[in-house]
């Protein structure tokens, strides 16, 4: 099989698993922040493609780029948390440093949220606003955009 097939193999897996059935294997505790979740999303970043992952057991995004997209960000609901993480988050502005993730991996940063625990728009739309503006920046410009975050007194 050539990468090309298998890639689109994998598409159509990602396209035809209904996000209610990732969330059906969920307590309905994890279900609802899930939903929470992606509500807000869907108020932040309209223009998000939203597919399940079934290998990885959650719901990504992509966000639109000309005939392409790129996977800025997903959801990904665990039996004891549900985590909102950015493909991209190493490289996002984070003042409040509310992303977890430095130190145990290169690139990915998430958030973290318990059963109960408030979904705060103000707080999270800036972040998934931020994630979409860094997934669109080619490589190069993630790369010098630390770098200026770095060298600024």
């Amino acid at each position: 099989m050539t990468p090309r097939a298998g890639a689109g193999a994998m598409m159509g897996a990602m396209d035809s698993y209904p996000v209610e059935a990732l969330l059906a294997g969920c307590s309905p505790a994890m279900a609802a922040v899930a939903e929470e979740l992606r509500a807000l999303v869907r108020r932040v970043v309209p223009d998000a493609i939203e597919r399940v992952r079934p290998r990885w057991q959650l719901i990504g995004y992509d966000v639109p780029l000309g005939r392409r997209t790129r996977y800025f960000a997903w959801i990904w609901p665990q039996v004891e948390h549900v985590h909102l993480g950015f493909e991209y988050g190493a490289f996002m502005l984070d003042p409040d440093r509310l992303l977890d993730g430095a130190g145990v991996t290169k690139r990915v940063r998430w958030l973290t949220f318990l059963p109960g625990q408030a979904v705060d728009d103000e707080r999270l739309a800036p972040l998934l606003k931020d994630a979409v503006r860094v997934a669109t920046m080619t490589r190069g410009e993630r790369l010098l955009s630390v770098l200026d975050r770095d060298a600024a007194p």
